[in-house]
């Protein structure tokens, strides 16, 4: 069951890193939505390998196929299935090490749980399992726009110890991609990118943060108490590989404030309630209030790096390993589309829950 995610907007996505495809089952899309290959695609190849010379060098066109539940561009509220065939895939690059585990990485986690795992890549631990939460959200992007005018952005506001200065106006999605790094402040963009090159040559890896907004969320969405909107963003976003921290609004900053700093007091603006400052983040009592939702991803750096470590194998040996293949040196300019999409997928499945409980 830990495949499928969301309740009424729901998703199931399948296939391993090196396997013949990967993909996803989408159910619960409302009939008549006008959906065309190319805008899933052309989401798709933000978050593909091989797009710039800070990324992985695996060469995949991630060419998206609609299967089902699509007539005549427009979707029939039945079962939508995507497929991506894996074309690039190169098994034997992880040979030398389908005995060993790889340090940071889900080989000895999975070998202790299931007594087997794929050890070409990641199998279903791998970034690639992503692609069909990127296909899903595409859909439920354009499904927010449509019924709400909900936009939402992700940006690299942080690579190891180089940050952005803060975004405050709306940011576009020019801005986003008007460099490799996805960072909309070109002057720290271009200390990044000289940061993650330089780790790729010493055979290293970096983290950093994704932040994101969400523009024009409507009121009312979430689920008190165990299904609160920041509650079911965290789980989305914490399980997008390598992600290990989430923030909204405040976050931990806002422990260093007094509750008369926090607070965000309400006025009336156009016969609106509305606040005056934004530490909640959009989201009070579990419920979006109808400001920005503003929410923010730490990634870890990438775990396969060109260093020697020391690790074990199956049979309990100490042994050394040094990394091979195709890797990113930092996820974070890749992960900026897949923190979209989980965000997306979780606005659509509470907005339409909640249509379901109010006339």
């Amino acid at each position: 069951m830990g495949n499928i995610f969301g309740q009424s907007f729901k998703i199931t996505t399948w296939g391993e890193s090196h396997g013949d495809a990967v993909g996803v089952i989408i159910d619960g899309c409302p009939p008549g939505l006008e959906i065309s290959i190319e805008e899933i695609q052309n989401e798709l190849d933000r978050r593909k390998p091989g797009q710039s010379e800070i990324s992985t060098q695996r060469k995949e066109g991630d060419r998206a196929e609609i299967t089902s539940g699509v007539f005549e561009g427009q979707t029939l509220g039945t079962p939508i299935s995507i497929i991506v065939w894996n074309t690039d895939a190169k098994g034997k690059d992880y040979e030398h090490m389908k005995d060993v585990f790889r340090p940071s990485h889900a080989d000895y986690s999975y070998q202790a749980k299931y007594g087997i795992r794929n050890w070409k890549g990641g199998g279903r631990a791998s970034a690639r399992e992503t692609i069909g939460r990127v296909a899903a959200g595409a859909i439920a992007q354009k499904l927010m726009k449509q019924m709400f005018n909900t936009d939402i952005r992700a940006y690299v506001s942080r690579i190891h110890n180089i940050s952005s200065e803060e975004i405050t106006h709306e940011l576009t999605n020019e801005e986003i991609e008007s460099n490799i790094v996805r960072c909309p402040d070109p002057i720290a963009a271009d200390r990044m990118i000289d940061a993650i090159k330089s780790a790729r040559k010493n055979g290293d890896s970096l983290g950093g943060i994704v932040n994101a907004v969400i523009y024009r969320a409507p009121v009312g969405l979430g689920e008190p108490v165990f299904d609160k909107l920041e509650a079911d963003l965290a789980k989305g976003i914490l399980s997008i590989p390598a992600c290990r921290g989430f923030e909204v609004g405040s976050g931990f900053d806002g422990t260093y404030m007094t509750g008369s700093e926090h607070n965000d007091q309400f006025f009336i603006e156009n016969g609106n309630i509305r606040t005056s400052t934004n530490h909640s983040g959009g989201i009070q009592g579990g419920i979006s209030n109808g400001e920005n939702i503003i929410i923010s991803a730490a990634f870890k750096p990438t775990a396969t790096i060109m260093k020697t470590q020391n690790t074990v194998d199956v049979f309990g040996n100490q042994v050394e390993l040094q990394g091979r293949g195709r890797h990113d040196p930092c996820v974070l300019p890749r992960a900026v589309r897949i923190v979209e999409s989980m965000g997306s997928l979780v606005l659509l499945d509470h907005a339409l829950r909640h249509r379901g409980q109010v006339n």
